[in-house]
């Protein structure tokens, strides 16, 4: 289309003009201008060598970024050519091939990386309940709340970039599918009080056999319960269960320290008892076989002088049933003398037959 068809000039297209006062004759000024000028581009002209100067920049721009990469002390470089695992390199400067040949992928195989099971944590952030995730049934058909951490890391970074798509969401699912199992086959005693500790152990050792089964080149470094408690709708009812059983604990503590300390005591008795038992016995068996022995003594003297022995076991006697009596031993016969086996005081009366 042309310009003056977009453009209607202001002033007739004849115009006449009348020089000198003369008659004027009509004279054409031709088509109109457009009101802005076009700029004029100069093509240069192709030449052979700019050709190879571009190509030789874009092989610079290409070849030079793709051919070396770098890979940090806490990093493994894993090489993959056309799609396929070549080779793994140490950390520091290497060489591969340009894109799309060679590529290099380089995984924090040092790392330590978490996962939440049960709830979310962003820093900044209220802390985010996840009940699909924490609430778990119990072998005694009770059901718990449970949160834990699983921190893990890379252990075989081929099997990493090879065979995981999303590894955190496995770490996730596998550590979820691990509690469960143990949680089912426990009391909910156990779970909220002394079987803490060995939940821990049993789902590490399970979750890492899992990860290895499945060839995710992840290591499970610890799995730690951040918190272990009821549903809140039942809450108030286990914390009364659990005071109840701490009170049966205090008493069945304070019942045992007592008896620890009556059950010695009486044994000190029942020792001390015997003991006196025993030294009575002994008494009495050494004064009898004393007394037997004794009497074997005066039998023997008897059977040598009957008489006399007989007379003297007799004045014993008497001496002791009358202690405190004055006693006289006279002969019967007449004219005799006084026996002088008892020894008479100075009060003793001398005389006949009383």
């Amino acid at each position: 289309m042309p310009w003056d068809d977009l453009h209607e000039s202001k002033e007739p297209k004849d115009r006449s003009k009348n020089r000198g006062g003369q008659g004027g004759g009509r004279q054409d000024d031709g088509p109109p201008k457009p009101p802005f000028n076009i700029p004029e581009i100069n093509i240069p002209q192709f030449k052979p060598s700019m050709l190879l100067g571009i190509i030789l920049l874009l092989l610079v721009v290409w070849i030079i970024p793709g051919t070396f990469y770098f890979v940090e002390p806490d990093e493994e470089g894993v090489v993959t050519r056309f799609g396929k695992f070549s080779r793994t390199t140490s950390p520091g400067l290497h060489f591969k091939y340009p894109s799309p040949i060679e590529h290099a992928a380089t995984p924090k195989i040092t790392q330590v990386r978490r996962a939440e099971i049960g709830f979310r944590a962003a820093q900044g952030r209220p802390t985010q309940r996840v009940p699909a995730e924490s609430l778990m049934l119990t072998g005694d058909q009770n059901i718990v709340d449970m949160n834990l951490v699983v921190q893990y890391r890379i252990m075989d970074s081929v099997q990493y970039l090879f065979n995981v798509r999303r590894p955190h969401k496995l770490i996730r699912d596998s550590a979820e599918t691990v509690i469960r199992g143990i949680t089912g086959s426990k009391k909910i005693d156990e779970a909220l009080t002394t079987g803490k500790a060995e939940i821990q152990v049993l789902a590490k050792d399970q979750m890492q056999a899992l990860l290895d089964k499945y060839k995710s080149g992840l290591q499970v470094v610890t799995i730690q319960l951040q918190n272990v408690h009821p549903p809140e709708q039942v809450a108030d009812s286990f914390k009364d269960v659990v005071r109840a059983r701490e009170d049966k604990e205090r008493m069945i503590n304070e019942a045992q320290g007592y008896r620890n300390a009556v059950i010695p005591e009486a044994r000190g008795q029942a020792a001390q008892i015997v003991r006196v038992a025993e030294g009575y016995r002994e008494e009495k068996i050494k004064k009898a076989e004393g007394d037997a022995k004794r009497f074997l003594q005066q039998y023997e003297e008897y059977k040598k002088a009957p008489d006399i022995t007989r007379k003297r076991i007799y004045l014993e006697t008497m001496e002791e049933i009358l202690p405190d009596i004055n006693k006289v031993v006279m002969e019967n016969k007449k004219g005799g003398n006084v026996l002088p086996i008892l020894p008479l005081g100075k009060n003793s009366l001398l005389g006949g037959n009383k």
